[in-house]
């Protein structure tokens, strides 16, 4: 009799730890489904305010020395025209000189193929740092001033940069959560709730196009350098409890 209602008397203690344990739960998942998630934009217009710039040229010839002698003429003729197109010395980042021998290729008569010395070819690079964006930008699209001067030269791009970058992005994030939690406050007036205190905030990563452009947002970010004027966006993601 005794071992009877021990046992009841334990069945009786499991069962009521179990409801226990259950109301908890159900507690819990009703806390966890009465949330809200919403997502906000933040973007922001600017216009570049750094430029870098740069341009190669070359010299061949038989005799190294001749060749490498012809290079250094068109490096000076260069380095005077970017000086009186208001190029400060200091400015100009020259690269060291890049020589490789160049070959022609034929067939015989038999089919063997066969190789000949066409002389060496040296190329070296310029570019140029600047936060005079308009002045560059008039230099790289009357760069043919140089190859009038009997230079082969080859101009590159321009490329666009924003050195406030950091400030845009603070902007953008603080617009990003205030769009975010008006959606939040939006829904859950019409749902007939209250938003309640903030769960999570997850913040997505910075794209950074040109304006009015049809360019593909990257998962690790996009970062466009080939437009002066440029528009940057921002996601957040924010989690609300709803009371």
């Amino acid at each position: 009799m005794n071992k009877n209602i021990i046992a009841i008397a334990i069945a009786s203690a499991g069962f009521i730890i179990g409801l226990a344990f259950l109301g908890s739960a159900i507690k819990n998942r009703n806390q966890a489904d009465n949330t809200i998630s919403v997502t906000g934009l933040g973007s922001k217009a600017f216009t570049s305010d750094l430029i870098t710039w740069s341009g190669s040229f070359t010299k061949n010839n038989f005799d190294l020395k001749t060749a490498y002698d012809d290079l250094a003429l068109d490096r000076k003729i260069i380095s005077d025209y970017l000086v009186s197109k208001g190029i400060k010395q200091n400015e100009m980042v020259f690269s060291a000189v890049d020589i490789q021998k160049a070959y022609n290729y034929a067939n015989d008569s038999n089919g063997a193929s066969h190789q000949t010395f066409a002389g060496y070819n040296l190329s070296q690079s310029v570019s140029i740092e600047s936060k005079e964006v308009q002045k560059i930008e008039n230099l790289s699209r009357n760069i043919t001033e140089i190859i009038n001067r009997g230079i082969e030269f080859t101009s590159s791009s321009p490329n666009y940069f924003y050195t406030k970058l950091a400030d845009v992005k603070q902007e953008m994030i603080a617009n990003a959560t205030k769009d975010a939690k008006a959606r939040a406050e939006k829904i859950a007036e019409n749902a007939g709730s209250n938003l309640g205190h903030l769960k999570k905030a997850t913040m997505g990563v910075i794209q950074i196009t040109a304006p009015n452009s049809n360019e593909d947002y990257s998962y690790g970010g996009t970062f466009n350098t080939n437009s002066k004027d440029k528009e940057a966006s921002i996601t957040i993601k924010l989690e609300y409890q709803v009371n």
